[in-house]
């Protein structure tokens, strides 16, 4: 996954109403996770078997109404810099606006791929009035509904045409490592740190359209591939929302990794967006190893590193069974500790345990602590388990009521299951079925 399609236009057109129609049906699935933050402006959308992510670029301009226009040219540029496919959504019931043509002379100075949406055509006679925007000269228009869904379809089977190839990586078993973490963190620093010191061990490996470079570790009896986004690109343009654009890199590092480093700086501990990006890790179903960075800037009592990660451990909460390493990249000090727990939680991600082991071992612990009964007095019976065969751990309770578990009780069984079985760093899914 990686091709990324943003949505523009003017405000009030009906970016978000549309951004939930494309991303609602795997939003469901992606965001089973209890505690996940909602982040409403990026989803994954999935067509015909074919992934990709959307970004509602409208989430992130905040302007009044009156200075609207700067915001929107904001807006385009990011997604003509960032988008494979940008969808132009326009209202037929406004008809041509002069901030639609706006846009239009941007997207057909950009070369990229554009569709132009007509919003708001729900019957025949609006959807003809959708005509008028062939005058944009941005080629075929399609006019959809966003509330009701209809010609959606249609606009998502042309969509997907559109999306460029995935490349195929070489050495696809190799694990897949990103670095992630906010701007100024030490990110580069690292990568050069493992990369640099040996540079004929590595290769890069062209090919990736996307700006992220693959680039091959294979020392100290390591063998994996780095996932390294590139920097900011066009230093000229300084966006306002870095937060925002550091983001988007990370998504497409995590969606093209195994397992995720997440960075953070020691001195300001973990902050929101480094939980953004862990909920996004998370939501990936990636693995997570916490890399705390500048540690030598910190002055250490007794257990500094103790209260640091039971601090950053409630933060993240409720998963908590993540790796932390405390890191110094210009010392090089425990840099190499960082790939050697990387390894291990990807070996944590790819494990299988069998349906007779987990039945041996879970069954007499559910019986010992069944779940509670129902608020109409039946008994919750979990007769069977099994892992799925799927690429990061998720199991199967096949039970009588299964939307009578609670909360508390899957999280009961997700701490058996991570002490008997070791998937630290790994996010875990159960789901409870009718048997």
């Amino acid at each position: 996954m990686g091709n990324i399609v943003a949505i523009v236009g003017r405000p009030n057109v009906g970016k978000s109403t549309f951004f939930n129609r494309l991303v609602q049906a795997r939003q469901a699935i992606v965001e089973e996770t209890a505690g996940v933050t909602r982040d409403r402006h990026y989803g994954v959308s999935d067509w015909n078997g074919i992934s990709f992510t959307v970004i509602d670029t409208g989430g992130y301009v905040i302007g009044s109404d009156d200075v609207f226009e700067e915001e929107i040219r904001k807006q385009v540029t990011l997604a003509i810099d960032e988008a494979d496919v940008i969808l132009f959504l326009v209202d037929v019931n406004d008809g041509l606006h002069v901030l639609d043509e706006e846009v239009a002379v941007m997207l057909r100075q950009s070369r990229k791929q554009v569709l132009v949406v007509v919003n708001k055509s729900d019957n025949h006679e609006r959807s003809s009035m959708a005509h008028e925007f062939y005058a944009l000269g941005l080629g075929e228009v399609y006019p959809i509904s966003a509330i009701n869904g209809s010609g959606t379809g249609e606009l998502l089977d042309e969509l997907v045409k559109l999306l460029p190839e995935e490349t195929a990586e070489e050495d696809t078993d190799l694990p897949k490592f990103a670095v992630v973490g906010r701007p100024n963190v030490g990110k580069s620093s690292l990568v050069n740190a493992l990369l640099g010191h040996e540079r004929n061990i590595v290769t890069d490996i062209a090919g990736t359209t996307r700006d992220s470079i693959h680039s091959r570790y294979n020392a100290f009896g390591m063998d994996f591939m780095l996932v390294d986004t590139a920097g900011l690109r066009k230093k000229g343009k300084v966006y306002e929302n870095i937060e925002f654009y550091s983001v988007l890199r990370s998504i497409r590092s995590i969606e093209e990794s195994d397992v995720v480093l997440l960075m953070i700086d020691a001195q300001s501990g973990m902050e929101s967006q480094d939980l953004n990006i862990l909920h996004l890790a998370e939501k990936n179903r990636k693995g997570v190893v916490i890399v705390v960075n500048k540690w030598d800037l910190i002055d250490k009592g007794n257990n500094t590193h103790l209260e640091f990660e039971k601090s950053i451990r409630e933060k993240t909460a409720p998963f908590t069974d993540i790796p932390i390493v405390f890191t110094s990249v210009p010392a090089k000090q425990r840099i190499f500790k960082a790939l050697e727990v990387a390894h291990e939680v990807f070996k944590n991600k790819k494990k299988q345990i069998s349906t007779s082991e987990l039945n041996e071992t879970l069954l007499p612990i559910i019986q010992a602590s069944p779940p509670p009964a129902t608020p109409r007095g039946h008994y919750v019976k979990i007769k069977y388990v099994t892992q799925l065969k799927t690429s990061s751990p998720q199991f199967a309770f096949f039970c009588n009521y299964p939307k009578d578990v609670k909360e508390n009780y899957k999280r009961f069984l997700e701490n058996k299951i991570r002490e008997l079985y070791d998937f630290r760093g790994v996010p875990v899914q159960l789901y409870f079925r009718q048997k």
